[in-house]
C-alpha cells in the first residue's frame, strides 16, 4: 500500500517539482545512441604494430618450413654421394653442381638466365592477355561460349611437343616460334579458371548492377572482373607455371640461347651436372616468378577473410 501512495504521489506532483524533470530533453539521437552504442559503430581499422610484427613472423616461420625440406634432401644427397651410395657420374653431388653454376656463371649464364626471362615474360604476358579477352566473351556470352569452348577444349589437350613442328613450319627458327608456344601455354590455365570464376558470379549481383544503370563494360569492371578474381589469380600462377614448362620444350629444340639450351647441351655432352643445374635454375626462377604472383594476389585479394589469409 505504501508503495502505491508513494506512487500517486508522485503522479500527483507538478511537472516541475517532477523527479525527471533535470533530465535533459529528449532527441532522435538518443535513438541512435540506444540502437547503436559507440563502442559498437564501425569505425575504419587502424595497422597495429603487434598484428604486423605477427604476420612477419609467420611468413617467416612458413619460409623456414618450405626450406627444410630442400635443404634436407640436399644434405642427404652430399653424404649418400660421399659415402659411395649413388654413382656421381649419374647424379653428381650438389656441391658438385654448385660449382658447375659457378663456372657457368663466370661465362654466360646470366645472359642465358636473361634470355629465357624476356621469353617468358613477353609469351605469359600475350597468352594471359588473350586468355582474358575471350575468358571474358565466352563467360558472358552464351553463344561464344556454344561456338568457342569445344574447340578450344580439344587444343587445350594437345600436348606442347605436338605444337614444336609446326610453329617452326609455320613461323622458322627465329624467337616468334618459342614466344608463340609459350603464349599457348600461358593461355588454357587462364581462360579455364577465368571462365570457372565468371559463372561462379552470383547473379544477384549482376541484377543489382543492372537496376543501377550500370553498362555492360562497367558490370565487368566493377562486379565481374572483382568476383572472379580469386580464381583469375589461380589461373594466371598456373599459367606461369606452364609457361615455363613451354619455354623448356621451344629451347630444347629450336634454340641456341637459353635454360633449356643448357638442357639440351648438357644432354649431348652426357653431362649430368649441367643438366641438374639447368633444372635447378629453372625451378628457382619458376618459384621466383610463382611468389611475385602470389604477393600480387594477396595484396588485391586483401579483402577476402578466408581460411587461406590467415598466413599471408
Amino acid at each position: 500500500m505504501r508503495a502505491l501512495d508513494n506512487a500517486f504521489e508522485t503522479l500527483s506532483m507538478p511537472v516541475e517539482s517532477h523527479p525527471l524533470s533535470s533530465l535533459p530533453p529528449f532527441s532522435s539521437a538518443h535513438l541512435l545512441d540506444v540502437a547503436y552504442p559507440a563502442e559498437c559503430v564501425y569505425t575504419p581499422a587502424v595497422p597495429v604494430t603487434a598484428r604486423q610484427r605477427t604476420r612477419a613472423s609467420t611468413g617467416v616461420r612458413v619460409t623456414l618450413w618450405g626450406m627444410a625440406l630442400p635443404l634436407l634432401l640436399l644434405i642427404a644427397l652430399e653424404g649418400s654421394a660421399a659415402l659411395g651410395w649413388i654413382p656421381i657420374h649419374l647424379l653428381p653431388p650438389p656441391s658438385a653442381i654448385a660449382r658447375t653454376i659457378a663456372t657457368l656463371a663466370s661465362r654466360d649464364l646470366l645472359a642465358q638466365i636473361a634470355v629465357s626471362i624476356a621469353r617468358v615474360t613477353v609469351g605469359f604476358a600475350l597468352g594471359a592477355l588473350l586468355a582474358i579477352a575471350v575468358g571474358l566473351l565466352v563467360g558472358m556470352q552464351r553463344r561464344a561460349e556454344a561456338l568457342l569452348e569445344p574447340s578450344l577444349q580439344a587444343l587445350r589437350a594437345i600436348p606442347s611437343l605436338a605444337w614444336v613442328p609446326l610453329l617452326l613450319l609455320w613461323l622458322g627458327i627465329d624467337e616468334t616460334p618459342k614466344i608463340v608456344l609459350i603464349a599457348i601455354g600461358a593461355f588454357f590455365p587462364v581462360y579455364t579458371n577465368l571462365v570457372a570464376g565468371i559463372h561462379g558470379v552470383d547473379r544477384k549481383l549482376l541484377e543489382v548492377g543492372t537496376i543501377h544503370g550500370l553498362s555492360a563494360q562497367a558490370l565487368i569492371r566493377r562486379i565481374v572482373l572483382p568476383a572472379a578474381l580469386p580464381q583469375l589469380m589461380t589461373g594466371l600462377r598456373n599459367g606461369m607455371s606452364l609457361a615455363w614448362m613451354f619455354l623448356v620444350a621451344a629451347e630444347m629444340i629450336a634454340a641456341t640461347k637459353g635454360v633449356g639450351y643448357l638442357l639440351s647441351d648438357g644432354r649431348e655432352t652426357s653431362r649430368p651436372d649441367i643438366v641438374l643445374a639447368a633444372i635447378l635454375i629453372l625451378a628457382l626462377l619458376g618459384k621466383l616468378s610463382d611468389s611475385l604472383l602470389k604477393r600480387i594476389e594477396n595484396h588485391q585479394l586483401r579483402w577476402r577473410s578466408v581460411l587461406g589469409s590467415a598466413s599471408t
